[in-house]
């Protein structure tokens, strides 16, 4: 028996280790970009248009990827592609450095996006399969190390690209093939270790047809669009916002940024277990809702409520994974068919959405005056509350999926 426990714990130690540190790899791999991407363009002599080109490029590798990787896991079993997304990804860096001319290296760039889609889909697969307990504290445990290691990356990024080694520079290449070298790190546990899941009968999980005739999770897609163009938002808008509504220094303007990066990780660090608590149902009504009244309040207080731009985080931090949780207790069986299905519609929405906030910060600009003041500040003001709507919205559908699975009694 004792050696039984013993292997169980081994067991579980290796299936947390290969998500904990994946979610970290996921994290610095998303966010070293930052301080990067100026220098590559440099390089490349890019303008914007082919930046932007670039940018989107790799957007629509991920939600390639995103497409076919419950595929594979059912082909493969999900061990076999964590081991694929992770070596992918060190593969691309590899590429990366040694990329001197633009085809190759965007699709070196091109791939590393296929393994960030793979990972993030692998990831909330794994989760789904061994957090049976604690489902939300869990999931948002897991969440945290990729808050954790998307506040650390663009520092270490910046930090060593500055570094000499062996009499040169590390620059953004070798940079880019020292960060990705990490994906060496949770391939070992993942190798090492065995996971739930891989052995089910086809049979006994839920038909594609059939998960799509459910409306809840139509409602779950609607969920996890709104807060995640809610959430991403915040990264690509506020320091504007603050720079030009306000006329706030860069730093501070910064500060802002990482105060809700702050409170967004200690969010998915303290507030987990009260998912499980409150339940997950009742849970995605009440955080999306926070945020849509501290985003609203912030707009309409002005420069004085500034600091409810930051305090927002906290409540937007649960909705991705308190949906994979979600996922995970009512579609047990096909939870990589139901993650893989949400996250592709959410990534297309995604790059609607963040568009959308773009296209209503110019057309209220232009309503008002192009080139006045008040111009601009109404249509920060009019982008900006395009981020608490979708918070609102999040909230809204999230009731709407409370009444309808609690009049089937199947509330989570």
């Amino acid at each position: 028996m004792n050696k039984r426990i013993r292997g169980l714990n081994k067991t579980y130690a290796m299936q947390l280790a290969t998500i904990f540190v994946g979610f970290i790899i996921f994290g610095i791999s998303e966010n070293i970009k930052g301080p990067a991407i100026p220098l590559i363009q440099y390089d490349f002599n890019l303008d914007e248009k082919q930046l932007g080109s670039l940018l989107s490029l790799n957007a629509l590798g991920y939600l390639i990827a995103c497409a076919f990787t419950a595929y594979l896991t059912r082909r493969l079993g999900i061990k076999a592609v964590s081991l694929l997304a992770f070596g992918t990804m060190l593969v691309s860096g590899i590429l990366i450095f040694f990329s001197h001319s633009y085809p190759v290296f965007s699709s070196s760039y091109f791939l590393m996006y296929i393994g960030n889609g793979m990972l993030e889909i692998a990831l909330a697969i794994l989760g789904a399969r061994i957090f049976v307990k604690n489902t939300g504290t869990m999931m948002n445990l897991s969440h945290f190390f990729y808050g954790l290691s998307s506040i650390a990356a663009p520092m270490l990024a910046s930090g060593l690209m500055s570094v000499s080694l062996f009499g040169h520079m590390v620059d953004w290449r070798g940079m880019y093939l020292i960060m990705l070298s990490l994906s060496v790190l949770p391939m070992i546990p993942a190798f090492l270790g065995s996971f739930p899941g891989d052995n089910l009968q086809h049979e006994e999980k839920i038909p594609f047809k059939t998960l799509i005739r459910d409306p809840a999770i139509w409602l779950i897609v609607l969920i996890l669009t709104s807060g995640v163009v809610s959430e991403m938002a915040v990264g690509g808008w506020l320091v504007n916002f603050l720079e030009k509504a306000y006329k706030w220094e860069p730093v501070s303007a910064s500060g802002m940024l990482s105060a809700f990066f702050l409170c967004f990780s200690l969010g998915r660090l303290l507030l987990g277990p009260v998912t499980d608590k409150i339940g997950f149902n009742l849970s995605l009504i009440i955080f999306s809702g926070f945020t849509a009244v501290c985003t609203f309040l912030a707009i309409w207080g002005g420069e004085s409520l500034a600091v409810l731009f930051a305090v927002a985080g906290v409540g937007i931090s649960l909705i991705y994974p308190t949906v994979m949780a979600f996922i995970a207790r009512r579609y047990p069986h096909s939870s990589e068919t139901a993650i893989t299905f949400a996250v592709t519609l959410m990534g297309i929405g995604s790059v609607i959405g963040n568009y959308a906030i773009g296209a209503i910060t110019n057309g209220i600009k232009n309503l008002y005056g192009a080139e006045g003041e008040m111009g601009l500040l109404r249509g920060l003001q009019a982008g900006y509350g395009f981020i608490g709507l979708c918070a609102l919205i999040c909230a809204l559908s999230g009731f709407i999926l409370y009444r309808y699975l609690k009049a089937r009694k199947e509330l989570i």
